[in-house]
Order: structure tokens, then C-alpha cells, then sequence
């Protein structure tokens, strides 16, 4: 369950709406001494929030719903990067009570999460549909290969929409929705090789996956002005604070045998920094199909991916398939193709 359907459903524990006197967000400040803290609801201004001696404050794990499960913590435990839920009093700005899941809790749930899809999970670009399966078809240098993705009514689907970013965004769905030539990743239980899994959950949509060699960097906007790798065409790539920045390492060697497996070896790349992008840097982005042809959220970016474009870029070809693994869920994916 995502973090936001856990909150919906604690708003209905305390017989509230989500509209009643009540606010979520992350914690952005906090002042010393605690009296009080801004939190930064999603898409509004940051707000600040008077912390009382009546106030009550509560940490719940991730994915809890039940507040009886919660555990009542002084204001001084309070973080920035906190996931607050907070219920507002009589008093304009007091807060009655502030409901928490700490940036740490989450930081480890969402890890733990994205292990077990890398360990539990395939992907690929649907190639067909047949009852309750889902085909991949995969090129290798042993020739086409196939994987199958066996749904049933227990399935959970998400879809990313148009210029969505976090996987919190994705949509539920079924799948009816599910069309040929969309990227999807499933976790569930697999076959001894691999190339079978019964879904438990279901991740897909439209992305798009571009190189490109950065041409200028704007720190102050999170911006990349870049130009296409094969086709010259100038783009702007947007870095969001849910975007996810991955190096390539130095030293990373090219797979001997077989295809590549680019959604492991992505996931296992170290963490990047925009302030570190420079000029001539070659990158590779994923985001979802948005509106614009010159503009792309970052849901995943790679830098200094020569290699990797190298290796999704078979001699002859004009393009290969590179899917990206990133974020809660399995984030970003998508097609590489060098026009």
C-alpha cells in the first residue's frame, strides 16, 4: 500500500475527509525550540504549523493504517523529510495532531521494496496479450527469446500517466489497460529460469528513453540543456526531487555471454549528482511520454553512460532496448533507440 493510501485511510479512521481541517506534507524546517515546523503539502506552498502543548504527535511504520498500532513520540523526535499528516484545532495554525511516518522508515521500506523487485521481477515492452498472459519478446545472440508475465484477479495494477514522475503517481488499473508496445515490470514468484512469473503486482506505461550529450547544466533551475545522441535534436532535460541520478561506474565491465540485463545492472549502479554533470557528459534519461518534445522529467537519469549506450547499441543497429529499473516499483523503463 503507498504511503498516500495509508494516510487516506487513517483520515477515515479519525472520521475525517481529506478536505477537513487537515494537511499532508513533508517537513521542511523545523524550528529551535520545537513550537513549531513548515510542512510542504504536494503541489502548494509550504505552511507553517504551530506545535502546542495539547498537540499530539504519532510515528506509524509505512503502510500502517490502523492508529492503534501508532506510538506516541515527543515534538524533538521530529525530522526533516518526515511524512506528516496533520490534523488542525479550533485555534487557527494549532495543530491538534501530527501524525508522522519518519524519512528513515520510509528510506528502509523503500529499499527493502526495491530489492525485492530486482530479486522478484522482470521486464520488458509487451510484444502480446493472451488470456491472463503478458508477453515479452527479448532479441539475444541466441535469437528471440520470450517471457511471461501469468496474471489472476489478485494482480495489482499501476499505470504512470503523461508526465508523471514518482511511483506514488501511477494510477490503478487493470489489465484491460495494458497495451502492446507498453513497458511493464511484474513482481511475483518465478520460474527456475526465469522466464516465467505469477504477478503479484504489475508497474507499466509509455516512456520514452533518450541519449544525449549535455550541453549546458543550470544547477539553480535543475535543468540539463542537452543535444540527442544520433539525431542532434536540443532538449531540455528537468531534475526533479524525485527524480533518481545513477553513475556509471568506472570500472563496470561489459556481460560476457547472453544480453545484457540493464534494469540489474542499473539498480546496482551508485548514486550520481547533478553539480557533478559537466558539459560533454554523455547521459541516458527515462521519463513518460509527456506533452512536449523538448522538454523530459527525469524519472531516471545515468551519467557518463557511454558505455552503456555502447552496449544498447548492437554493430549494425540503430537502436536497443534498454530497461531501466528505478524507484519504488521499478520506476522509470523504456526504449532506447539512436535515431
Amino acid at each position: 500500500m503507498s504511503i498516500l493510501s495509508a494516510i487516506s485511510v487513517i483520515l477515515l479512521f479519525l472520521g475525517q475527509t481529506p478536505t477537513t481541517k487537515s494537511v499532508l506534507g513533508t517537513i521542511t524546517a523545523i524550528n529551535s525550540p520545537i513550537t513549531d515546523i513548515e510542512v510542504k503539502p504536494e503541489n502548494a506552498v509550504p505552511i507553517s504549523v504551530k506545535l502546542v502543548q495539547t498537540t499530539t504527535v504519532q510515528r506509524i511504520a509505512p503502510g500502517e493504517t490502523d492508529l492503534k498500532n501508532a506510538a506516541t513520540i515527543a515534538t524533538s523526535d521530529l525530522a526533516k523529510g518526515d511524512r506528516v499528516l496533520v490534523t488542525f484545532g479550533a485555534n487557527a495554525g494549532e495543530a491538534l495532531r501530527v501524525v508522522v511516518m519518519s524519512a528513515g522508515d520510509i528510506a528502509r521500506r523503500n529499499e527493502v521494496d526495491q530489492q525485492d523487485w530486482q530479486r522478484r521481477g522482470i521486464s520488458g515492452i509487451v510484444a502480446a496479450k493472451s488470456g491472463k498472459d503478458i508477453i515479452f519478446k527479448l532479441r539475444t545472440p541466441q535469437g528471440e527469446v520470450q517471457q511471461t508475465v501469468t496474471v489472476s484477479d489478485k494482480t495489482v495494477f499501476r499505470r504512470y500517466s503523461a508526465d508523471s514522475v514518482k511511483f506514488a503517481d501511477a494510477k490503478p488499473s487493470t489489465l484491460n489497460d495494458v497495451s502492446i508496445g507498453d513497458q511493464l515490470r511484474a513482481r511475483g514468484d518465478k520460474s527456475p529460469d526465469g522466464m516465467k512469473v505469477a504477478a503479484e503486482e504489475v508497474v507499466f506505461g509509455t516512456f520514452v528513453t533518450r541519449a544525449a550529450s549535455v550541453v549546458a547544466v543550470d544547477l539553480e533551475k535543475g535543468q540539463l540543456s542537452v543535444k540527442e545522441v544520433g539525431s542532434g535534436k536540443s532538449f531540455v532535460i528537468k531534475v526533479s526531487t524525485d527524480s533518481q541520478i545513477k553513475e556509471t561506474p568506472a570500472a563496470l565491465a561489459p556481460p560476457r555471454g547472453g544480453a545484457p540485463n540493464f534494469s540489474q545492472m542499473i539498480d546496482g549502479f551508485p548514486a550520481g549528482k547533478l553539480d557533478v554533470v559537466k558539459p560533454g557528459t554523455s547521459v541516458v534519461v527515462s521519463s513518460t511520454k509527456g506533452a512536449q518534445a523538448d522538454e523530459m522529467t527525469a524519472i531516471l537519469l545515468v551519467t557518463n553512460a557511454d558505455l552503456l549506450i555502447r552496449l544498447a547499441t548492437p554493430p549494425g543497429q540503430r537502436g536497443g532496448v534498454v530497461t531501466f529499473g528505478a524507484g519504488v516499483g521499478g520506476g522509470g523503463f523504456g526504449v532506447l533507440n539512436i535515431p
